[in-house]
């Protein structure tokens, strides 16, 4: 009887570390194929395009149906459009945050209901953007600008810059409504409570307390807009961006080069595909490089203002 239970006993032993190991190395492997994954695309996509990229390709123009010259005016489009997406949806992104996490109950039905419809907002596929970004914008809006200045030729109601970074702005609102909300949800009610008991009114401890501990909240929005933005091409597609234009666009209303756009082009239209692949990576090269440093730049700031922050309270 003793041996039986001395068996059951080192099984249980033995059954725990097996579950141990799977419980860790599951995890563990799962990380290292996503990261071994990446770490070979990102290899395959710099080892063959980073020799393309120079000083040409960084400052010329595009020549010859794309296949020579360079892609500064899609470089500077696309940062013109995350600047302009950025400035949209911060502010709009922001006020929901504060109206959902301040003058809402999690529980009520309103606040759910807007829960629903950024959830929902943030599964549409991205072409459904673009579309919307059609009738919205450049079919109503657009045109009811030039109906009413007298426009003779449409200046509002065509594909420009700034619909491409309304549509883009309404395609990344759900994360940045979410992590400005999850911030503000953060800071502690004892924080708010002595705040109204000195005498401050609901605005003033909104905007002296609750936003300047949400920076790097909004921060973090602004990070995943850049990094979803700067890469769409399915809602820009129809509202602004242009496959070839050697001008810099100087207004709003003008249209624009997109490195995304450019490279889908290249590996999709191109007369001649061998020619255009060295373009291709290269391209690519730029984007993603773009893209890492504009988020690298938002973290950064990020990260100062926590470190000013932590500073403070010492």
């Amino acid at each position: 009887m003793k041996w039986k239970k001395v068996r059951l006993k080192r099984r249980r032993v033995f059954k725990d570390k097996i579950y141990s190991i799977l419980a860790l190395g599951a995890p563990m492997l799962a990380t290292g194929l996503i990261l071994s994954a990446v770490l070979l695309m990102l290899g395959n996509i710099f080892y063959k395009g980073i020799s393309g990229v120079n000083w040409e390709f960084l400052s010329e123009a595009p020549r010859n149906n794309n296949l020579e010259g360079g892609i500064f005016p899609a470089i500077y489009g696309t940062v013109y459009l995350v600047f302009i997406m950025v400035l949209c949806s911060i502010p709009i992104g922001t006020a929901t945050g504060i109206f959902l996490s301040e003058y809402t109950a999690r529980d009520s039905k309103f606040a759910m209901t807007v829960r629903f419809a950024i959830n929902t907002l943030a599964g549409v596929p991205s072409i459904v953007f673009g579309l919307f970004g059609v009738g919205f914008f450049i079919q109503f809006i657009g045109k009811g600008m030039d109906y009413v200045a007298n426009n003779t030729t449409p200046v509002w109601g065509k594909p420009a810059l700034i619909w491409a970074a309304a549509t883009l702005a309404i395609l990344t609102l759900p994360v940045v409504i979410i992590s400005v909300e999850e911030t503000m949800r953060s800071i502690p009610r004892e924080m708010r409570e002595s705040s109204l008991a000195l005498g401050a009114t609901k605005w003033q401890t909104i905007w002296k307390l609750i936003l300047p501990n949400s920076l790097t909240g909004i921060l973090t929005g602004a990070i995943l807009a850049i990094g979803r933005g700067a890469g769409e091409v399915a809602p820009i597609l129809f509202v602004g961006v242009v496959y070839s234009l050697p001008e810099l666009p100087s207004h709003l209303s003008d249209q624009f080069m997109q490195l995304g756009y450019h490279l889908f082009v290249l590996a999709t239209q191109s007369p001649d595909v061998d020619a255009a692949m060295p373009k291709q990576y290269a391209t690519t090269v730029v984007l993603l490089t773009l893209t890492f440093g504009m988020s690298f730049f938002a973290t950064f700031l990020r990260y100062r203002i926590r470190k000013s922050r932590g500073k403070a309270h010492v």
